[in-house]
């Protein structure tokens, strides 16, 4: 499923037009990645939880080279689901 596959399905779940549903996936996004951008968290009880992971700097090797270069400490966003949600994904 993509992006306008999943405004769709909430269209038609939500009793709204396919608009409507666009602007409510896109605000949904956009409020994630302006929150995890700021450093924050975003906690769905029963879907999961979106964080930023803190990956720190070290030595990385070019897999062409085989040179060992300086990897720069970076962040990254991680999800992890709930229980509910696994459930539902092993059932």
């Amino acid at each position: 499923m993509n992006k306008s596959e999943l405004a769709d399905a909430v269209a038609s779940e939500c009793d709204m037009t396919k608009a409507q549903a666009a602007d409510a996936v896109n605000a949904v996004f956009g409020t994630i990645q302006n929150t995890l951008g700021d450093g924050g968290e975003v906690r769905i009880p029963g879907f999961g939880s979106f964080t930023v992971a803190h990956r720190a700097a070290g030595k990385a090797r070019n897999p062409r080279t085989g040179e060992m270069i300086d990897r720069p400490a970076s962040k990254r966003p991680k999800f992890k689901a709930g229980k509910s949600f696994k459930d539902c994904v092993n059932t």
